[in-house]
């Protein structure tokens, strides 16, 4: 059978057969179906020889093998420093051996290959900081992915991820309707409180527009609430567009670069129509990658910048604090012991390391580094698609240990993880372990602390 029903190389581009693997339960006949799916070793090296450009070749060939990058992966470190976790081995037995057999492998090579690149690296790329060579393991993993995908061997959750890409241009079923009646149904719930709050829908020209991840909508509306409150008590002048509000990208996860595509166009798209003076993107690391970082040259945008100047919410968090439009009431801050996990998507991959210290000296009192922190700092064990993988729980849950230890050694009790996968992965860290930490994004914290200007509270009674 070298096509399986499910488990094929056809992209998933319909309802139909999104539902078909939706309806597969943990992907059992999906994974079956693979067991039995045939390379086409012709179009693996067509693409091979096609897209294998001169930096990839020089990295594959001038590894040194020294093992810089060993103890700086913490999947290496959580798995007892397993030789086979070494970065440079893991790169070299699978894209190395593919590009040296000139595609030239079989099925169960195949499945090794797409084991290794979902269940053994997150592509974080801490890796690449401490190679003496400057090797971006990050950008080969996902090369890599983009292969696997091509020959039908992606993990089951995000084929249906990419499909719902494509389908749906976002990460979740979540229509324009669904979108729109959720910023109406989170601004009426929350006006009482807040005279005049307003979630405004596609306004021309707004000073910011705000972008999400497709998880709030769908299961966390009060984020967008909480958004919105904040931007009311800054005084901003922003909207929300009613198509390309969706910053995510698990079509990057996948390595289905097509789709990539088809989702950051759909937000570049909504750029050019609103004419905003800039974007301002949720609490998520992966989303400002995929959109602001490598979305403009999946989009051909020579110049490697987004239609309008784009920022990560860290950024508008710190500015509105540094220029006065929020105030936070010295009485209200956070007095316990607290930590900052530094989502990798964009501290270590897009500098903004400064912005979250600049918000902590505002709202902590107690302030504690991770060791190490900043762009040093390690993947929280969840980025890359890795926390929603059930093929790979286990492994995720052993990669956890070296967070855990890292907030355990800072004694905080709070973690504040302003990232969609980094909440997810402590949150998870918390109920396997059970070390007796919270976990929060930036929005509820400020809201507890923040300074209500008089004209913007309710009426007494």
């Amino acid at each position: 059978m070298p096509e399986g029903i499910l488990c094929n190389k056809i992209p998933c581009k319909t309802k139909e057969m999104l539902n078909a693997l939706l309806s597969d339960k943990s992907g059992k006949q999906y994974y079956n179906e693979m067991n039995h799916l045939q390379i086409n070793t012709e179009a693996l090296a067509a693409t091979i020889k096609k897209t294998l450009k001169s930096r990839m070749k020089t990295w594959l060939e001038i590894c040194a093998h020294c093992g810089m990058c060993a103890d700086s992966c913490f999947l290496y470190l959580a798995n007892n420093k397993d030789p086979k976790q070494v970065p440079s081995y893991k790169i070299q037995s699978t894209l190395g051996e593919i590009v040296r057999r000139k595609g030239d492998v079989d099925n169960a090579f195949m499945q090794m290959c797409m084991d290794t690149a979902w269940s053994k690296c997150t592509c974080c790329n801490r890796c690449g900081s401490f190679c003496p060579f400057g090797i971006d393991m990050g950008v080969m993993f996902g090369y890599l992915r983009g292969l696997c995908f091509s020959q039908g061997f992606v993990p089951w959750e995000l084929k249906i991820g990419s499909g719902m890409h494509r389908i749906f241009h976002a990460q979740m079923d979540v229509t324009t309707e669904d979108w729109v009646e959720t910023c109406e149904w989170m601004a009426e719930e929350y006006e009482e409180d807040w005279p005049g709050l307003k979630i405004p829908v596609d306004v021309q020209n707004a000073d910011i527009m705000y972008t999400v991840n497709a998880r709030e909508p769908k299961h966390y509306p009060e984020d967008l609430a909480e958004a919105a409150i904040l931007f009311h008590i800054a005084g901003e002048n922003w909207t929300v567009p009613s198509e390309g509000w969706e910053e995510t990208s698990l079509a990057m996860f996948a390595g289905d670069w097509e789709a990539c595509k088809i989702q950051v166009n759909t937000v570049y798209d909504a750029m050019r129509r609103l004419k905003p003076k800039r974007m301002v993107v949720t609490e998520c690391g992966h989303a400002y990658r995929a959109t602001v970082i490598e979305g403009p040259y999946w989009a051909g945008l020579k110049d490697g910048k987004t239609p309008v100047p784009s920022f990560h919410y860290v950024e508008w968090v710190a500015e509105a604090l540094r220029t006065g439009k929020l105030k936070i009431d010295p009485s209200k801050k956070i007095k316990e012991p607290v930590t900052y996990q530094d989502s990798c998507n964009y501290i270590r991959n897009a500098g903004l390391a400064d912005c979250a210290r600049e918000i902590m000296s505002y709202i902590a009192e107690d302030f504690r580094e991770m060791t190490p922190c900043r762009e040093h700092n390690f993947c929280c064990g969840g980025g890359g698609g890795f926390n929603g993988l059930g093929r790979y729980r286990e492994q995720r849950n052993i990669g956890l240990k070296i967070k855990r230890d890292q907030i355990l050694a800072t004694e905080a009790k709070l973690v504040i993880a302003p990232c969609h996968n980094c909440w997810d992965a402590i949150r998870d860290l918390e109920e396997i372990f059970k070390v007796g930490i919270r976990w929060s994004f930036l929005k509820p914290l400020l809201l507890k602390m923040v300074v209500v200007p008089e004209h913007l509270k309710p009426p007494e009674e």
